[in-house]
């Protein structure tokens, strides 16, 4: 078979950790939903970072008073490439947070939630598509 096989590796790495990332984020959407509490919340500034590419994320931090009066102010897990007049600093917005990991959040309206879903479902093809090809090719040796 020779050394060939470690290309495969390349689409499995990818596979595996698309994949990771989608069921990180579906299990996370999926508890804030389940245990989750709204709270009235501003914009207050956008991280900037440039990928090496050269494109520009914002990322917005938004801040807010929990349940228990503690103000808590907290970095939003997507950036884009565009900041739409809703999420400008100063806006006013709805997050839903963990009462106990109240850095657990997410903003309604700006984090995407197809996300997770396309990098499970595109991890899994990449994964079982590798795993598929590498027991073909060890079965037909």
């Amino acid at each position: 078979m020779g050394r060939e096989w470690l290309f495969s590796l390349i689409p499995l790495t990818i596979g595996v950790l698309s994949l990771a990332f989608g069921i990180y984020g579906m299990r996370y959407a999926r508890s804030l939903r389940r245990h989750g509490v709204d709270a009235r919340a501003r914009i207050v500034r956008h991280e900037v970072s440039r990928s090496d590419e050269g494109t520009t994320f914002y990322t917005p931090v938004a801040a807010w008073t929990d349940r228990n009066g503690r103000a808590c102010e907290h970095t939003s897990r997507f950036g884009r490439g565009k900041v739409a007049s809703a999420f400008r600093v100063g806006a006013d917005v709805t997050v839903r947070y963990d009462p106990h990991k109240p850095d657990r959040f997410e903003i309604r309206g700006w984090d995407i939630k197809w996300m997770d879903l396309s990098a499970t479902v595109l991890g899994s093809i990449f994964t079982a598509g590798t795993v598929g090809v590498l027991l073909v090719r060890l079965l037909t040796l």
